[in-house]
């Protein structure tokens, strides 16, 4: 019977990997875009015929999305969509979901404002804990970012900044900065994706960038911290400038 069950499981999961994924991919982003309205309630039988799939394919969407906070059973009412206020906004996938919303701009600035209050402090710490190792690849990376960024590659520039990013949270030493990288993916992604960031990174943000390696590098942490809310204050302010000069979001 075991063996059975799993031989079944083998066969199945990865048709229904996809069609999981495909149904998670377009509740999350219709919730997460105000498309259905906090107190209203998903049919399990209307979301079955919707997407042509199984109810177990149903129920395991609506088990991930009730932990992500964007949905609740509630006896005798069914499956209701939660008020914003109750989602998990850190997890990278809601993260995505309101980005790819009327709502952009307000997910990226509030994850700046994050970010703000986060990687100045992980910079300062990053300079007091980093090795001699770690600080010469952030300044490699630094320099990187500069090749690419000075010859428009926005694909290489983008890998380099997420990389950037990470590695001095990680250099911070703090486990629990160390886990905002995920975050910090997704809205650099975001950036690009929505065409919120130049096409050729502002020579200043270049090098803040070095700045902030250098001086980790020199165990300055007064001028790492210093140097990093200056980017991050930028990278806004770019936000905000294409933002109104299309007076609204860019699909893709």
């Amino acid at each position: 019977m075991e063996r059975s069950s799993a031989v079944a499981t083998s066969r199945s999961t990865p048709a229904e990997v996809g069609l999981h994924a495909r149904v998670l991919d377009h509740l999350g982003t219709v919730i997460c875009g105000g498309d259905l309205a906090p107190g209203s309630v998903l049919n399990i039988d209307e979301l079955v015929d919707r997407y042509a799939v199984s109810r177990s394919v149903v129920r395991e969407v609506l088990r991930v999305l009730a932990s992500m906070g964007l949905i609740e059973t509630r006896r005798r009412v069914g499956v209701m969509i939660r008020a914003a206020t109750d989602w998990n906004v850190f997890d990278p996938q809601v993260i995505r979901w309101r980005l790819a919303s009327a709502g952009r701009m307000a997910q990226l600035r509030s994850i700046t404002e994050l970010r703000t209050a986060v990687e100045p402090h992980a910079a300062w710490l990053a300079a007091g804990r980093v090795d001699h190792d770690e600080a010469s690849d952030l300044v490699g990376l630094a320099a990187k970012m500069w090749a690419a960024g000075k010859a428009g590659d926005e694909e290489r520039f983008l890998r380099l900044d997420i990389e950037f990013h990470r590695q001095v949270l990680a250099a911070s030493g703090n486990e629990m900065f160390v886990k905002l990288q995920e975050l910090v993916a997704e809205v650099l992604t975001g950036r690009h994706h929505y065409h919120l960031m130049p096409h050729h990174p502002d020579e200043q943000a270049l090098q803040l960038h070095a700045d902030v390696a250098q001086a980790i590098q020199r165990h300055d942490g007064e001028r790492a911290r210093d140097a990093m809310v200056q980017i991050m204050e930028q990278a806004f302010g770019e936000m905000k400038s294409l933002w109104e000069q299309t007076g609204r979001p860019a699909d893709h």
